[in-house]
C-alpha cells in the first residue's frame, strides 16, 4: 500500500487528479439533505465516483447523522418550513464539528421562501462552498436576477463580479456552473472548461455536481481546489459519456458509467483549469 500523499502538487492537472485520489481513498460519508427529485441520481453519482452517500432529513435525525459523516450537502430544490428547520440544525451540527458544508441554493430568486432560506443558511452557519448557477447566485449576492424556475436565465460572465462579492462577503468559495465554470474565493478565481451541452438535459446533474463537491471537500482541507477538481472531474466524465451517448435517455447510464472509470490520470490530461 502507497503512503498517503500529505500536499497537491503545483499543476492544476495534477492537482485534480490528487484530489481524485484523495477522494477515492477516503470514500467519505457524505451526508445529502437534498431534494426529491435527484436523490436517486444523486447517490448513484456519489458511489459511481467512489464516495459513500446517506439521504437523511427528519429533523430527529440529522444532528446524528452528520456527526459521523465528512460533509453536509443542503439542496434546497424542494424545500418546506420544516425542511429548513432540519437543514439549519445539521448546518450548525456541522459548523459546531468542522465539517464541510456545501450549500445549494436551488431556485433561489423564484420565491422569497428559496432566497429567504439559502441567506439563512449562509448566515446562521459556516458555509465551506456554494454551487449554484447565475441567476441563483445573482440572487445570494442580492443582485437583480432573471429565474426561469429553478434555471439560469444569467450567464456566469453577468455574475461574476457578484460572485466574487459573495465568497469576499461569507468566507465561502463560490463555485458557479455554466458553459464554462467560474469558481472564487474573493480573492484567487479559476474558470473550469469540462463540461458538454447534454448534460444540461437531464434533471439532476447539478445537484448532482454539488454533491461531487461535497465528496471532494469532505477529503481534502482545500475547499477552493476541491471545488474546482470536482467539477473538472464531473464535467470530464460528461465529455466522456457525450462521445457514445445518442442523447440524454442514453446519456445517464453512460455518465455513471465514466464517473466510475475515470482515473486519476485521465484526469490530469483532461482537466482544463486555468487561473486568472
Amino acid at each position: 500500500m502507497q503512503p498517503p500523499i500529505e500536499s497537491p502538487p503545483l499543476s492544476w492537472g495534477r492537482q485534480t487528479a490528487w484530489h481524485l485520489r484523495q477522494m477515492r481513498e477516503a470514500a467519505p460519508l457524505v451526508h445529502n439533505m437534498t431534494n426529491y427529485v435527484v436523490m436517486n441520481f444523486t447517490a448513484n453519482a456519489l458511489l459511481a465516483a467512489g464516495a459513500s452517500p446517506v439521504m437523511s432529513h427528519a429533523a430527529d435525525e440529522v444532528e446524528d447523522m452528520v456527526s459521523v459523516a465528512k460533509a453536509l450537502v443542503l439542496n434546497i430544490g424542494t424545500l418546506d418550513d420544516i425542511w429548513v428547520y432540519a437543514m439549519l440544525l445539521a448546518g450548525k451540527k456541522a459548523t459546531e464539528l468542522g465539517l464541510p458544508i456545501v450549500l445549494d441554493p436551488v431556485g433561489a430568486g423564484a420565491t422569497p421562501l428559496r432566497t429567504n432560506a439559502a441567506r439563512r443558511i449562509l448566515d446562521e452557519m459556516k458555509v465551506a462552498v456554494v454551487r449554484a448557477n447565475p441567476s441563483e447566485i445573482l440572487a445570494v449576492a442580492g443582485t437583480i436576477n432573471h429565474t426561469k424556475g429553478v434555471d439560469s436565465a444569467d450567464s456566469v460572465e453577468m455574475a461574476a463580479e457578484a460572485a466574487r462579492r459573495l465568497a469576499a462577503e461569507t468566507g465561502a468559495v463560490v463555485a458557479m456552473t455554466g458553459a464554462e465554470d467560474l469558481v472564487t474565493d474573493g480573492v484567487r478565481t479559476v474558470r473550469v472548461a469540462n463540461g458538454h451541452p447534454l448534460m444540461g438535459c437531464v434533471t439532476g446533474t447539478g445537484c448532482g455536481a454539488t454533491a461531487m463537491v461535497g465528496a471532494f471537500t469532505g477529503a481534502s482541507p482545500d475547499a477552493f481546489s476541491s471545488a474546482a477538481a470536482a467539477l473538472a472531474y464531473y464535467g470530464a466524465a460528461g465529455e466522456q459519456a457525450a462521445r457514445e451517448a445518442a442523447g440524454p435517455g442514453t446519456f445517464v447510464p453512460l455518465f455513471l458509467d465514466a464517473l466510475h472509470r475515470l482515473s486519476p490520470e485521465d484526469l490530469e490530461r483532461e482537466a482544463r483549469i486555468r487561473a486568472e
